[in-house]
């Protein structure tokens, strides 16, 4: 589900969240099995093929603290393991630059707009889900087939 976390409720729409002076930062919840698949494997998918863990208050064209890469725990066994993640990313130099991921708790998460959901299937055509999400999902396509449904569900995740 699209939505934003790291603010407060009063300020979790699209129009102010860009403005990028309420705290949240663009977010996706995630709900899953742990039996289908670990955290660690959504940290590992998250990290490869989702976003890039080294741009600081970016992600691709888009620019501002609302864009952060950030992981919102919700209990401290997700702290520990995202956290003891990016320090062994980060130990054994995967990407050429540090990461800059935050790992903070969540707070709060306040879903997005009707229009924010689904993205991809309601806008397939759109120049954004072209570039900048679609060599995502091939790319996970490839690297994750075993968990690769044919279902654009990581479509919109920025």
């Amino acid at each position: 589900m699209a939505g934003y976390a790291g603010g407060d409720r009063s300020s979790a729409q699209y129009e102010t969240v860009s403005s990028g002076t309420t705290g949240h930062a663009e977010s996706v919840k995630i709900t899953f099995d742990p039996g289908a698949i670990s955290y660690g494997q959504i940290l590992q998918i998250a990290f490869s093929v989702v976003h890039d863990p080294t741009q600081l208050n970016r992600q691709g064209p888009d620019v501002g603290s609302q864009y952060r890469s950030a992981i919102f725990y919700a209990d401290e066994t997700q702290k520990r393991i995202a956290e003891a993640y990016i320090s062994q990313l980060d130990k054994s130099h995967v990407f050429p630059r540090g990461i800059v991921t935050r790992v903070d708790p969540l707070k709060g998460f306040f879903p997005a707009e009707d229009y924010h959901q689904d993205y991809l299937i309601h806008n397939p055509s759109s120049p954004y889900i072209a570039i900048y999400d679609m060599p995502k999902i091939e790319n996970f396509r490839r690297t994750f087939p075993e968990l690769y449904s044919g279902r654009p569900v990581l479509a919109s995740v920025k």
